[in-house]
C-alpha cells in the first residue's frame, strides 16, 4: 500500500533530478547500502511528509519531503542531504512500485535509464535499421560463443564484446552510441550465476568506458587531454553506473571461491588502466578504489591480507611494466589504500602527502578512508586519520568539509579526550576551513574563541544575522561588548553618512547588551563620552539624535 499519492511520470523524473541535485553520488550509494540492509523502519505518513527511523550509529529520525528531497531533515550529525534520507527515499519509492536503481544512478542521464542492464535479444537490436540477415546470423554466433564465457578469462569477454559491436557497426563515441553498444553486449549474455552475472555487467560497462576514454583526444592548454563534452558525459554516466553496481553489495565476493581467478583478472585489468590513465582523468582510479572498498574488503575471508600484500607487490612492479605510460601519483594513491587495509597508516599517510603535492588526490577519495573507519567504529584510528588528512582536505577549500566534520563530531562523541587534538587540526586547516571552523565553535559553545577569531579577521557584527549571534547573547553577552565596540569605532572613522548609520544601528544593540548585563551606568558613561569625543562630526550627531541615543 502506497504511503502517499502515487507519483506520475513527470513527478518521478523530477524526483530523480532533485535527488541528483541535492545528494552527492557517494551519499546515494551509501544510502542504497542502508536500504539493502533493511535499516529503515516505522515508515508513516505525517502531513504529506514521510517519517521513518533509520538504524545507523544510533537510531536516527528522518522527515522525508518526497516531492523535494533537498528539504528533508534527519537527526544525524549532517542533518540534511545524508545517507539516512536516501535510505528512506528508496524504501518509499519501492512501495510505489518505482525502480530503486533509477534513483541510485540519479547522476546518470539517459544511459540505461531503467538502471537495470537486462535486455532481450529482440529489444536490443530493434533500433538498428541496418541489421540484415547476415548480421542476424553473426549475432546468433556471438550468442553461442557467449555460452562459454564463464570458463573463459575476462580478456576473452572483452574480445567478444568488441567483435559483437564491430559486426553491428556501432561506434562508441557518446551516450547514444554507448547505450546501443551496451544493448548489443547484453543481448548475448548467457544465463550465469549471480556473481558471474555481476561480473559480466561490470565488464560490459568497463569495455565501453575504455572505448570512450581511449578515443583520440585533443590537448587543451592548462588542463591536459580534453575528451569533448558529449564523450565526457557518456564516460561519467558509465562511471556512475559502475560505482552504483559496486556499492550495491553484489560484489562482496569471497576471494577464495571459484570466482577468485575472475576477481584477479578484473583487478589486473583495472590496475593497468588506472596506472596508465591520463593525469586529468579519474575514471578507472575511482572504479579501482570502489571495487576494493565495496567489493573485496567487505568480503568474509580470513586471507584478505594476502590479497592486500599481493596487490601492493603488483602496484610496486607496475612502473617497470608500463614504462613511460605509468602514472606515479595514481600508483601512490592505490598503494596508500593497500597500506590502509594492512593497518600500516604511517606508510599510507606518507604516500598521500606525496600524491597531494602533485595535486592528484580528489577530496572524496580521502573521505573514503574516514567512511570505512567510522563504519568499523575504529575510533582511535579515525582520530589519527582525521588529524592527518584534515590539512590535505583544506587544500580543496570547503569541498567535502561537511562530511569531514560529521566524522569529526562522531569521534568527539565516542572519544571526548580527542577533542583538543581535533580542534588543533581544524585550526591548522585555516584559512580554508574558516567557515566550518566558525560554525563548529558556535555549535560547541566556544563563544570566546569565536569572538577572538572574528576580531582577528576584522569581521563586523552587522555582517552576521541576528540568529547567529543570539546564542552568544543568551549565554555570554559580555563577550559581545568588545566585538561591538571595535566595530562602532571603525564605522565612525570612515566619516560618511552611511557608516554613521551603521554605527548607530550597532549602538542600539550595544545599549541592549549593557542593559542585559545590568551595566546601565557604564552604558550612559560610554555613550556620553562618545558623543563628546566626536562632537565636531555633525552628521554623526544627527544620526545619534535620530536614533534617540542622545538628546
Amino acid at each position: 500500500m502506497n504511503l502517499i499519492q502515487p507519483l506520475d511520470d513527470v513527478q518521478w523524473q523530477k524526483l530523480i533530478q532533485h535527488t541528483a541535485d541535492f545528494f552527492n553520488d557517494l551519499t546515494i550509494k551509501r544510502g542504497f547500502q542502508y536500504y539493502k540492509q533493511n535499516r529503515v523502519s516505522k515508515l508513516q505518513l505525517d502531513e504529506n511528509h514521510i517519517t521513518a527511523a533509520v538504524k545507523g550509529r544510533q537510531v536516527y529520525q528522518v522527515n522525508l519531503v518526497i516531492d523535494f528531497p533537498g528539504k528533508s531533515r534527519c537527526t544525524c550529525p549532517l542533518e540534511k542531504n545524508c545517507k539516512h534520507i536516501i535510505a528512506v527515499l528508496l524504501k518509499t519509492v519501492v512501495l510505489q512500485g518505482r525502480s530503486v536503481h533509477a534513483l541510485v544512478n540519479a547522476h546518470s542521464t539517459q544511459l540505461i535509464q531503467s538502471g537495470e542492464a537486462s535486455f532481450s535479444n529482440e529489444g536490443a537490436f530493434a533500433g538498428f535499421s541496418h541489421t540484415d540477415s547476415k548480421q542476424t546470423t553473426g549475432i546468433a554466433r556471438f550468442i553461442e560463443q557467449a555460452e562459454k564465457l564463464p570458463e573463459l578469462p575476462v580478456s576473452a569477454w572483452h574480445q567478444l564484446f568488441s567483435q559483437c559491436i564491430t559486426a553491428l557497426g556501432i561506434s562508441i563515441s557518446n551516450s547514444l552510441y554507448s547505450k546501443h553498444a551496451l544493448q548489443a553486449i547484453f543481448s548475448i549474455k548467457p544465463v550465469m550465476s549471480d556473481v558471474m552475472d555481476a561480473l559480466f555487467e561490470l565488464h560490459a560497462h568497463l569495455f565501453v568506458l575504455e572505448k570512450l576514454v581511449k578515443q583520440p583526444q585533443s590537448h587543451n592548454p592548462g588542463s591536459g587531454l580534453f575528451m569533448g563534452y558529449h564523450t565526457q558525459i557518456a564516460a561519467e554516466n558509465i562511471q556512475n553506473h559502475i560505482e552504483g553496481l559496486l556499492a550495491s553489495g553484489r560484489f562482496s565476493i569471497p576471494v577464495t571461491t571459484e570466482y577468485s581467478l575472475r576477481v584477479s583478472e578484473t583487478l589486473a585489468y583495472l590496475r593497468e588502466n588506472m596506472l596508465s590513465e591520463a593525469r586529468n582523468h579519474f575514471f578507472f582510479s575511482h572504479i579501482y578504489h570502489y571495487l576494493w572498498i565495496h567489493g573485496i574488503a567487505p568480503s568474509s575471508n580470513e586471507r584478505k591480507t594476502d590479497w592486500y600484500s599481493e596487490e601492493l607487490k603488483q602496484l610496486k612492479s607496475a612502473e617497470t611494466k608500463l614504462g613511460n605510460a605509468y602514472s606515479r601519483f595514481a600508483g601512490m594513491l592505490a598503494q596508500s589504500l593497500m597500506y590502509f587495509f594492512l593497518s600500516e597508516d604511517e606508510k599510507a599517510w606518507e604516500l598521500l602527502r606525496a600524491a597531494d603535492k602533485g595535486l592528484y588526490i580528489q577530496p572524496e577519495q580521502l573521505i573514503h578512508f574516514l567512511e570505512m573507519l567510522a563504519e568499523d567504529q575504529s575510533w582511535p584510528r579515525l582520530t589519527a586519520w582525521l588529524s592527518e588528512i584534515g590539512p590535505l582536505l583544506a587544500n580543496y577549500r570547503n569541498h567535502n568539509l561537511n562530511s569531514y566534520m560529521a566524522y569529526w563530531e562522531q569521534v568527539i562523541q565516542h572519544r571526548p579526550e580527542a577533542e583538543t587534538s581535533l580542534w588543533n587540526t581544524l585550526t591548522q586547516m585555516l584559512p580554508y576551513s574558516k567557515e566550518i571552523y566558525q560554525e563548529s565553535l558556535l555549535t560547541h559553545g566556544k563563544w570566546q574563541q569565536w569572538i577572538d577569531f572574528q576580531l582577528s579577521i576584522g569581521k563586523e557584527p552587522l555582517e552576521f544575522r541576528v540568529s547567529v549571534l543570539a546564542p552568544i547573547e543568551k549565554n555570554a553577552p559580555e563577550l559581545l561588548l568588545p566585538f561591538f565596540h571595535q566595530a562602532v569605532e571603525r564605522y565612525i572613522v570612515q566619516k560618511n553618512r552611511a557608516s554613521y548609520k551603521s554605527a548607530v544601528k550597532l549602538l542600539k544593540r550595544l545599549s541592549k547588551l549593557y542593559k542585559k548585563t545590568k551595566q546601565e551606568d557604564r552604558w550612559e558613561a560610554y555613550i556620553t563620552a562618545l558623543a563628546e569625543r566626536h562632537s565636531r562630526l555633525r552628521a554623526l550627531q544627527e544620526e545619534l539624535r535620530r536614533g534617540k541615543l542622545i538628546t
